[in-house]
């Protein structure tokens, strides 16, 4: 297994991220809206956004929600965080630390407290889930909401065996996530959500030869173009359609609004 620094693979991915992860016109406002209705958003929520990458879905649950506090879209990279634009749009604020650095009080926010954050699809790379989403809970307000959208311990995404395997290897369980915010002190719970992806086969061809997942990144240009070889004998089909189910898992602290 070829393991890379996850951090370089987004500083690569950056000024190509969101042309790959929108997979259609659809995805974006479905997801954002999915977030926003999972978290219960208010426009006097104050909100971050932790591991936004390039605000895909911040940018969206701005247009829709307006909120009166500017989102904080944080994360580690700022090649990533450079895609918001300079300055960013209203409504965004950018702050460049990890999950970890947020958690531990090493980064300075513009709120003492959140009423809502979300993590999506970077939970995976906490080293410390159970220690970082205590310390992300107790920066929520009373009431605060904390949401995880992650993907479940399988998926039926069209990739090759290879890549299938290894996602289930290193994929955490979602159920272990909702104990870890029972442990933080919030009452946490479990929900999924699903929709259809429809994306033409060459396009997502190419998405994966860019290492689209950080999950590709552990594998070799070799072993790619390999796998990409299986892909396209196993799926002749010019458009691919295929499930793309998250698991929402949230959790609220206790206090008002409880």
């Amino acid at each position: 297994m070829e393991r890379r620094d996850v951090r370089g693979h987004y500083e690569e991915l950056a000024a190509e991220y969101d042309e790959h992860w929108v997979y259609g016109p659809d995805y974006v406002p479905w997801m954002a809206g999915r977030i926003a209705e999972a978290l219960r958003l208010s426009p006097a929520d104050r909100i971050a956004d932790i591991g936004s990458g390039t605000g895909l879905f911040a940018r969206e649950v701005v247009r829709a929600l307006q909120p009166v506090h500017p989102i904080l879209c944080v994360d580690p990279s700022a090649a990533m965080l450079r895609q918001l634009g300079t300055p960013p749009p209203p409504g965004l604020t950018p702050i460049v630390a990890s999950a970890e650095n947020i958690a531990e009080g090493r980064a300075r926010l513009p709120y003492d407290e959140l009423d809502a954050m979300w993590l999506k699809e970077s939970v995976h790379h906490l080293a410390d889930p159970a220690h970082t989403l205590r310390g992300l809970a107790n920066r929520l307000a009373p009431g605060g909401r904390l949401l995880v959208v992650m993907l479940p311990a399988t998926i039926h995404y069209p990739l090759f065996q290879a890549a299938l395997a290894r996602f289930e290897e290193l994929q955490p369980d979602p159920a272990g996530i909702v104990e870890h915010l029972r442990a933080a002190g919030l009452e946490a719970g479990l929900t999924h959500v699903e929709h259809e992806l429809r994306i033409d086969r060459d396009k997502y061809l190419g998405m994966v030869r860019a290492r689209y997942m950080s999950l590709l990144s552990t594998f070799s240009d070799s072993e790619i173009e390999k796998g990409i070889e299986e892909m396209q004998v196993a799926h002749p089909e010019p458009v691919l359609v295929f499930p793309d189910r998250f698991a929402f898992v949230t959790g609220q602290r206790r206090g008002e609004g409880v």
